[in-house]
């Protein structure tokens, strides 16, 4: 594990940008891009039109490591160069951004409240190419809707397994329990939550290191302990489905946690804008979420 990006993640001032939606989610993201369905005839153009878009964001002068400590990848984009360099080495080398991967296959149905990970086939050799594109750390995402404290334990023990079985290859796992902004009882989930990942962390073996992606929280600081914990790099916030100036204004109350936002990052976007007015909305997103990462 490399100790100067660990130090960079840990301590660094900055966001990170998610830029992994995938599979089901593309044509939304594509269509908020400003590409509708009509402008690619099979998935292989699509996937061609979003890693476009995300090239375009990373190679902006508005995409710095002044703002941005890391990106979260989805696979085909880690598989996929910018500018003739492999992804992640174009994220590092030349922005100085940590590069993170998306490792989930999606959501199960709901049971007990909760909707646990789908089983992850392959995700050792996964992680052994992540290896060698020089991954720093990964993501999965769980989603959690309803106060059930089995359910809730459930999210959290699958989520720590696989922490475990990523962090034997030398990457930082980021445990991801959405918890559902809209549901009635997101307090009290909250709640359980907590105590469910103190008791894991504390249990982690002594070199194991990770980072917590969470819901901005309803109680505001809930999870400030965790932003001093020794095993725990970082503290990150999903938008969740808050609008950017919502989230930004939610988060920037929560001390120690940053954000690590997706469509509160590209909904200003447009493939339509020339690349001054491109570099120039982009820059004023990052300056919003990066201010409100940095209290």
């Amino acid at each position: 594990m490399d100790k100067q990006k660990i130090e960079r993640m840990r301590t660094g001032k900055g966001f990170i940008a998610a830029l992994d939606q995938s599979g089901g989610s593309t044509p939304k993201a594509l269509a908020a891009y400003g590409i509708g369905q009509d402008a690619y005839s099979n998935e292989s153009e699509m996937f061609d039109m979003v890693h476009a878009m995300r090239t375009r964001i990373i190679t902006s002068k508005a995409f710095n490591k002044e703002h941005i400590l890391g990106a979260i990848l989805f696979e085909q984009t880690m598989d996929r160069e910018i500018e003739g360099l492999p992804t992640a080495d174009y994220l590092w080398d030349k922005k100085g951004v940590l590069p993170f991967l998306k490792v989930d296959k999606g959501l199960a149905d709901l049971a007990e409240g909760v909707q646990l990970m789908k089983p992850i086939t392959g995700l050792d050799e996964l992680l052994q190419r992540a290896v060698k594109k020089h991954i720093f750390g990964t993501k999965m995402r769980s989603v959690i809707k309803e106060a059930n404290p089995a359910g809730i334990k459930k999210v959290i023990d699958q989520q720590f397994e696989l922490g475990l079985q990523i962090a034997k290859h030398g990457l930082v796992p980021i445990i991801e329990p959405e918890v559902d902004i809209h549901s009635p009882e997101k307090a009290e989930c909250e709640e359980i939550l907590k105590k469910e990942l103190r008791s894991h962390i504390d249990n982690l073996p002594v070199d194991v290191l990770i980072m917590l992606k969470v819901s901005i929280p309803t109680k505001v600081d809930l999870y400030k302990e965790f932003t001093t914990d020794p095993k725990v790099v970082r503290v990150v916030a999903l938008s969740g489905g808050y609008s950017r100036d919502e989230a930004n204004a939610l988060l920037a109350k929560n001390h120690g946690m940053i954000a690590s936002f997706s469509r509160a990052l590209a909904d200003e976007l447009r493939a339509q804008q020339s690349q001054e007015e491109f570099d120039t909305t982009l820059a004023a997103v990052v300056k919003s979420i990066y201010d409100a990462s940095i209290t």
